[in-house]
């Protein structure tokens, strides 16, 4: 899909999935609104909420049904123990799974931890013409994920192609929906 000539806003929801955290102490929360806002997004919706998979569910299935909002991204539960339970919660929401971006946010991650990366099972995909993007709940991990990866790809002028078109239910000229 060639990119857009003009940047176009996308409405954005951050979820982020904690047992501990609280609205004061969301540092990776903060980061991913800051980022997003400083790129030129709008955020459509904040929650905060435990990690459990019907929560999750819930919270993520009301912004996919909302046709209003064009990505959600999540925070926290990717990891390997008891409670890390996104991947499962949101993977049966997909249309479609968006395998590459978990081998690439892995790639670039262990630039910066090493192999402690292979236990982020940080995953997206696309439901309902809503992406969804699962990132890790470190403050490092969602800078990693919005500086490498999701500003570009969530920047209509991004070259050679970029998935705001496959969010928008208004064409982009040169995009195919």
């Amino acid at each position: 899909m060639p990119a857009a000539t003009e940047f176009i806003a996308l409405n954005i929801a951050v979820l982020t999935l904690s047992d501990t955290r609280t609205s004061e102490n969301d540092t990776s929360g903060d980061t991913l609104v800051a980022l997003l806002t400083e790129a030129g997004h709008k955020l459509a919706a904040r929650e905060l909420i435990p990690d459990d998979v019907y929560r999750m569910r819930a919270v993520v299935s009301n912004w996919i049904a909302d046709p209003t909002i064009h990505a959600v991204i999540t925070t926290g539960g990717t990891g390997l123990t008891n409670r890390d339970s996104t991947p499962e919660a949101l993977r049966p929401l997909f249309d479609q799974q968006i395998d590459g971006f978990g081998e690439l946010f892995r790639q670039l991650s262990y630039l910066e931890v090493g192999s402690s990366t292979l236990q982020s099972r940080c995953l997206a995909g696309l439901a309902n013409r809503t992406l969804v993007f699962c990132l890790p709940g470190s403050t490092g991990a969602c800078r990693t994920g919005w500086n490498s990866i999701l500003k570009e790809q969530l920047d209509s002028r991004h070259k050679p192609c970029n998935f705001v078109g496959l969010t928008l239910a208004v064409a982009i000229p040169g995009h195919q929906l």
